[in-house]
C-alpha cells in the first residue's frame, strides 16, 4: 500500500492533485458517446484525485491499525494536503462541484474528502436535485455508480436513490429487466429501446460493475451490515423502502449464518434478525428509535411504519415538475394522458422533460 501510495505522489502536480494525465474516469458514464466511454460529464481529474486523496486515506489507517505510527503521521498529513486542495479546487464555497454531475458529489461524500457537515449536506442536496432533475434516470458510470445511493441516503435523501433503484426507463437499474435480461450488463442500453445490440464496444451481458447496487440493498434496504471485523459485530438498520412490501438478506459469517428480514403488515412493519452465536450486534430500527446492542439468538421487532405514513399531496396544472416526478404515480398518470392523445409527445415528455422545482407542469 505505501509502495502505491508513493507512486501516486509522484504524479502530482503543482497544486498537490492529479491532474492533466489521460484517464479512464467514469467509465461509460451513459451520457458518453458509444465511441467514447470515457467521456463522462464529470472531469477525469476530479476523479483521479479523489482516488489520490482515498488511496493516502487508507493507507494511513492501514498503518494506524498496524501500529505503524511514522507511516500513519506521514500519510495521514498527506491525505489533509490533497483534502485542502481538492475543496480549494473542485468545491465551491456554496456546495457545488465544478464538475456538477453525480459522481463528482458522490466521491466528495463517499470517499470523505468533504467533512464540513454544511457542506456535505449542501452537496448531498445538489445531488439529489441533479437526480430530479434527470428524472431518476442513471447518470453515473463505473466510478459513480457504487457511491451515488449511499451519498444519497447519508444526506437524507434516500427517497432520491429508492427513485433511481426503482427507475425502468433507460438508463436504469431495471430497464435492463423490461428487455428481458437475467443478469446486470455491462452498459445501461447494451440492448437499444428498438431492441438492436448497442452499436458501441463494450456489450458484454453479464457484467459486475453496474451491479454495485446489491450492496447499498443489502446494508441498507435489508438492513445488514459488518460493524466489526468479520462480523464479529453486526449492524442491524433495515430501511424499508415505500415501493417494497418486504426485504431480507442473510450472510454466512465466520460465526454461521446473519439474517434481517421485514415486510410490512398494515401501519406496522415486522423485523426479523439472527445474530449468530459468539457475536452481538447494533440494532436501529425504521421507526427511528435510539439504537440498542442485542447478543446472539433470533429476535422480532414490531415498530410503526413510518415510511409509508408520508403520502404525496395532490398534483394539478400548477404543480411544479419536481413534484410530478417526486411521485411516481403523479408521473405515470401525466405521461399516460399525453400518450393517450399524443403518443408522440409523450414519449418527448418522457425523454426531455428537465424536472425543474421552479417550473409548473402547465408551464412545462
Amino acid at each position: 500500500m505505501c509502495d502505491w501510495a508513493d507512486a501516486l505522489l509522484r504524479v502530482r502536480d503543482s497544486s498537490g492533485l492529479w491532474q492533466g494525465q489521460m484517464q479512464l474516469g467514469d467509465w461509460l458514464d451513459p451520457a458518453a458517446p458509444p465511441d467514447k466511454p470515457g467521456a463522462a460529464r464529470t472531469h477525469g481529474d476530479i476523479v483521479a484525485s479523489a482516488y489520490l486523496f482515498r488511496s493516502l486515506d487508507l493507507t494511513a489507517k492501514a498503518a494506524a491499525v498496524l501500529g505503524a505510527d511514522d507511516d500513519h503521521g506521514k500519510y495521514s498529513t498527506l491525505a489533509e494536503d490533497v483534502r485542502s486542495a481538492f475543496l480549494s479546487e473542485y468545491v465551491t464555497p456554496s456546495g457545488r462541484m465544478v464538475s456538477d454531475a453525480q459522481t463528482a458529489y458522490s466521491l466528495a461524500l463517499m470517499f470523505g474528502i468533504s467533512t464540513d457537515p454544511v457542506q456535505r449536506q449542501a452537496l448531498g442536496d445538489r445531488l439529489a436535485e441533479l437526480a430530479r432533475l434527470g428524472g431518476y434516470r442513471i447518470a453515473t458510470g463505473f466510478v459513480g455508480t457504487p457511491l451515488v445511493a449511499d451519498a444519497l441516503t447519508v444526506t437524507g435523501h434516500m427517497d432520491a436513490a429508492e427513485r433511481l433503484l426503482t427507475q425502468t426507463e433507460c438508463p436504469s437499474w431495471l430497464y435492463p429487466v423490461t428487455q428481458g435480461a437475467t443478469t446486470i450488463w455491462e452498459r445501461w442500453d447494451s440492448i437499444l429501446e428498438d431492441g438492436t445490440v448497442n452499436p458501441g464496444e463494450m456489450t458484454s451481458f453479464n457484467h459486475y460493475a453496474l451491479g454495485a447496487i446489491a450492496d447499498w440493498m443489502h446494508r441498507t434496504v435489508a438492513g445488514l451490515a459488518p460493524a466489526a471485523p468479520g462480523y464479529r459485530k453486526q449492524h442491524i438498520a433495515p430501511r424499508p423502502l415505500r415501493s417494497l412490501q418486504h426485504a431480507g438478506t442473510s450472510h454466512e459469517t465466520p460465526y454461521g449464518l446473519a439474517s434481517v428480514a421485514w415486510k410490512r403488515s398494515g401501519e406496522r412493519i415486522l423485523v426479523e434478525a439472527v445474530v449468530p452465536p459468539g457475536t452481538t450486534a447494533v440494532v436501529s430500527l425504521p421507526d427511528g428509535s435510539e439504537e440498542f446492542e442485542v447478543g446472539s439468538g433470533r429476535y422480532a421487532w414490531d415498530v410503526p411504519d413510518v415510511a409509508s405514513a408520508a403520502a404525496h399531496g395532490a398534483v394539478s396544472l400548477d404543480s411544479p415538475l419536481s413534484a410530478i416526478m417526486d411521485d411516481p404515480g403523479a408521473y405515470a398518470a401525466v405521461w399516460q394522458a399525453i400518450d393517450a392523445h399524443d403518443p408522440a409527445a409523450a414519449a418527448q415528455f418522457r425523454k426531455d422533460t428537465v424536472w425543474y422545482r421552479q417550473t409548473s407542469l402547465n408551464q412545462g
